[in-house]
């Protein structure tokens, strides 16, 4: 009896998602629409009713079960960020000398292989 219950109540949840999803898309083609349809309106208005679409579409999209684990990632992002150990900025300064000098030292290389290259192609057509 608790499967049945489990199932009907994953299916509602799936068939409510599928009519949020198309509410979502509707208001994104609807913002679309309407932003060219009234396109010689002010564009503070029509910056102002876009604003208004895209949080209302994007509360909607919370509310799904996709919204919902995607929410969940943000947060979790947000509190990795915190954990990071940023490098101090003696750290930076060296690591970023050191990448400009090593880039600077493969250049030359590159440089020497190409006149070398080119010096010998000159001379085996001249």
């Amino acid at each position: 009896m608790a499967t049945v219950i489990n199932k009907d109540i994953k299916s509602a949840s799936k068939s409510s998602d599928i009519v949020m999803w198309l509410c979502i898309s509707l208001i994104v083609i609807l913002g679309v629409w309407g932003n060219i349809y009234f396109s010689k309106v002010l564009l503070l208005y029509r910056v102002l009713a876009l604003v208004g679409l895209g949080v209302v579409a994007i509360l909607l999209a919370v509310q799904t079960k996709k919204g919902k684990l995607f929410w969940e990632m943000l947060k979790e992002a947000k509190r990795e960020v915190r954990r990071v150990i940023w490098p101090t900025r003696q750290e930076t300064m060296q690591t970023t000398l050191i990448v400009v000098v090593v880039i600077l030292f493969i250049g030359l290389i590159l440089w020497g292989v190409d006149s070398l290259l080119g010096y010998l192609v000159k001379s085996f057509i001249s």
